[in-house]
C-alpha cells in the first residue's frame, strides 16, 4: 500500500535555510552599511574634484581683479589707461609694444590738427631693441640725459622723469604723414628698461 505525498508546508520554500552570518537580516543590514559608506565617500570626492578647483578660480579672479583695479587707480589721476593699446592704434601710431611687457598702460589725444599716443611699459633688453628696430631706429641714436618728450606731454599723462636713471633719449621722425616718435627710456633698472612714447601724427 501506498503512502500518499503530503504536500509541502507553505511557510517553507523547500530550499534549505541559509546559516547564521550567511544572508538574512545581519547581511542585508551590514550591505545597506556599505552601500552608504560608500555614497558618502563618492560624494566627498565630488566636492573635492570640483570645490577645490572652483575656490581656486574664485580666489585667482579677484587676485586679478582687485590687481586690474589697482593699476586702474594708479592711472585714472594722470589719464592714462591701463592696458595695451588696441592693434589699430599701434599700428596708425607705430608704436609697437611688445610681448610680455608689463606696466602697460596708454592714452591717445585727438584735435583737427594732432592726434597723440602716449604709452608706457616694461621690457626686456632683447625687447627695447626689438622695437627700436621695427620703428626703424637703433639704440645707438639714443642720448644720454636726453629728455626727448617735451614738459608739456608729460603733463598730459603725469610722467616725472626725475628718478635716478640713467635716463635716454631720441626722436624718430619719419615722412608725413607717419608719425614722429619721442622715446624716453628708463635704465634704472639694468635687465628691465622702463619705455616712455609719445607718437604724433598730423592728419
Amino acid at each position: 500500500m501506498t503512502v500518499p505525498r503530503q504536500p509541502s508546508s507553505p511557510d517553507r520554500s523547500g530550499a534549505p535555510e541559509p546559516p547564521d552570518g550567511e544572508g538574512g537580516p545581519a547581511r542585508e543590514t551590514e550591505a545597506r552599511s556599505h552601500m552608504i559608506r560608500r555614497r558618502w565617500l563618492t560624494a566627498i570626492i565630488i566636492v573635492l574634484l570640483i570645490g577645490v578647483p572652483a575656490g581656486y578660480l574664485v580666489i585667482s579672479a579677484n587676485q586679478s581683479r582687485n590687481s586690474g583695479r589697482d593699476k586702474e587707480d594708479k592711472y585714472s589721476a594722470t589719464g592714462l589707461t591701463a592696458g595695451w593699446p588696441s592693434r589699430v592704434q599701434r599700428r596708425l601710431y607705430d608704436v609697437p609694444v611688445q610681448p610680455y611687457s608689463e606696466e602697460v598702460a596708454y592714452y591717445e589725444t585727438n584735435n583737427w590738427r594732432t592726434s597723440r599716443l602716449y604709452v608706457q611699459f616694461l621690457t626686456s633688453n632683447a625687447g627695447l631693441t626689438r622695437f627700436l628696430q621695427q620703428i626703424g631706429s637703433k639704440e645707438s641714436a639714443f642720448k644720454a640725459d636726453d629728455i626727448t618728450i617735451s614738459e608739456r606731454d608729460r603733463n598730459v599723462v603725469g610722467w616725472e622723469f626725475t628718478g635716478p636713471g640713467p635716463w635716454y633719449g631720441l626722436t624718430h621722425r619719419q615722412k608725413d604723414p607717419a608719425p614722429t616718435l619721442d622715446v624716453v627710456v628708463d635704465r634704472s633698472n639694468a635687465q628691465h628698461p622702463m619705455v616712455y612714447v609719445v607718437s604724433t601724427t598730423t592728419p
